[in-house]
This record gives structure tokens, C-alpha cells and sequence, in this order.
């Protein structure tokens, strides 16, 4: 991601399919963490769920990036999260573990002690609610992070997937998590968008906070929704996806989710 003169769009890479799309995003991930490590002596990078990162995965675990990864440096922890058990297929942290934890034993070179889920597990087994999980997330955070003079979060590089009704992280269209301050918020189950499953998120705040905000989308179904965010009025609350339209951000698209872009952006995006 460029480190020069601010935009005011955020940098387009538009691939021509999902797989170079996931090392493009994975070797944006590893510029991040370097830079981060060699300015802080660590990297803390929240990650995504759905479909988008389990290719990226592959391909931070896959040469030539495996080897530049200071992994010992690394800590991972998690946009939003899905209010079931770590086990469950439906949690986004199985998707972690799949690829770095298979079977329950390190696969890579990932330190386990080095992942931050939302602690959902230790609130079910307590009786607790997604609210819970949020200030215990919150408070896991506040004892590990970094903040910026807004006292949010300064994750050194975030990825988001984008969702087809314009949600990031687990905001979704006219989300009260807008209007929270906690650094973790509940949301109830979405009865519009599956799994209805109630949901733990970061504060949409903390996208303004880090130095490296990557948007990934791959496929015909995002097209629509990609050329709104680019293509509409700004209203975050409506496409919560715009917060991620923004100097400073990364978006990379394949061939099909690109394809609606308004002319304008499109002139300005950098095929490969």
C-alpha cells in the first residue's frame, strides 16, 4: 500500500480473478506487518470472515511470503465474529484455524498465543451474552493496542470483506453500532442476510484508526454493490462498505466485481 501522496479515493486493484486478487491482498498484509514491526517491533492485524480470507491465508502460508512474515511478531485478532463456539463452521475464527491450526495442532508458523478471537467460548461457558463478549473483547483490547489521540484502536492493517448489502465487519445497513462508543459492540442477529446468528463487531470507528484499511471483493454477486459504493451519495449508515472509500485505503477487486464501476473510478484503478 503506498506510504506517498494521499488520495481522495482510496487505491483501486482491479485482477483478473479471485486467486491473484488473494496474493495481491496477502502481499499487501506482509508490507504492512513489516512496516509495522520495524516501527513498533510488532504488527496487529485484524482480520475477516466469510468468503474472502481463506486464500489469503493460503497465500501468507505459501512461498516466497511465508518467509517474510516475522510471525512471532504477529498478532491476529478478528473484525467481527459470529456469537457461536470457535468449533462451530459458522465461526469466522474456524477459518483461522483451518488453515493454521488444523486438526487443533500449528500447521505454520503462527504462535497460537499470538491469536485474539472474540472470547465467545468463555462467554458461553459463563452464561453470557454477545454484550459480554464485546466488553471482554474490548477490554483484552484496550490491554494489548496501541490507540490514536481519538482513543480508537490502531490496528496496524485491517482486512474487510464486503457483503452484498453494503456491510463491513459485522455493520450492517442503519447499524446502531454507529452510535456506540465501546471499542466492541453486540449486534442482534441480521434477519435480512444469513447466518442468522447474533454477531460481536468492532466499533466502525476503528477503520479511520489504521494506517493500512484493505477492502477485498471477488465475483459477479459484489458488482453491484461495489459500483454503489463508488457510484452513489455517501451515506455511510446506508453502505456501511463507504467507510472503506477513503485516502489511505486499499480495494482490490477481480474482473467481475469491477465491473460496475462508474467510468470515473474506473479510469482511475490499476489493472494488472
Amino acid at each position: 500500500m503506498s506510504r506517498g501522496r494521499r488520495r481522495a479515493e482510496p487505491e483501486i486493484l482491479v485482477l483478473p480473478d479471485p486467486a491473484s486478487c488473494a496474493a495481491a491482498a496477502a502481499d499487501c498484509l506482509v508490507r504492512a506487518i513489516e512496516i509495522a514491526v520495524d516501527d513498533h517491533g510488532r504488527a496487529d492485524v485484524a482480520t475477516t470472515g466469510g468468503s474472502t480470507p481463506s486464500a489469503i491465508y493460503a497465500a501468507l502460508l505459501g512461498p516466497p511470503l511465508r518467509a517474510r512474515v516475522p510471525w512471532e511478531r504477529l498478532h491476529v485478532w478478528f473484525g467481527d465474529e459470529r456469537f457461536v463456539t470457535r468449533a462451530d463452521p459458522n465461526a469466522n475464527a474456524s477459518l483461522l484455524d483451518a488453515a493454521f491450526f488444523p486438526g487443533g495442532r500449528p500447521a505454520g508458523p503462527l504462535p497460537a498465543a499470538n491469536v485474539h478471537p472474540f472470547p465467545v467460548d468463555a462467554t458461553l461457558a459463563a452464561g453470557g451474552r454477545p454484550a459480554d463478549c464485546a466488553r471482554r473483547y474490548a477490554s483484552e483490547m484496550r490491554a494489548a493496542l496501541r490507540r490514536d489521540a481519538a482513543d480508537r484502536p490502531a490496528f496496524d492493517a485491517i482486512l474487510v470483506g464486503i457483503g452484498p448489502d453494503g456491510h463491513l465487519l459485522s455493520v450492517f445497513p442503519r447499524s446502531a453500532a454507529f452510535d456506540r462508543v465501546a471499542w466492541a459492540v453486540a449486534v442482534p442477529a441480521p434477519a435480512h442476510i444469513g447466518p442468522h446468528l447474533p454477531r460481536v463487531t468492532l466499533n466502525p470507528a476503528v477503520l479511520d484508526a489504521t494506517p493500512a484499511l484493505l477492502a477485498v471483493a471477488f465475483g459477479e454477486a459484489k458488482a453491484s454493490v461495489v459500483g454503489e459504493v463508488f457510484g452513489g451519495a455517501r451515506d455511510v449508515r446506508r453502505l456501511p462498505a463507504q467507510l472503506a472509500r477513503r485516502p489511505g485505503a486499499t480495494w482490490i477487486l477481480d474482473a467481475a466485481a469491477a465491473s460496475r464501476l462508474p467510468g470515473a473510478i474506473t479510469a482511475g484503478a490499476n489493472p494488472r
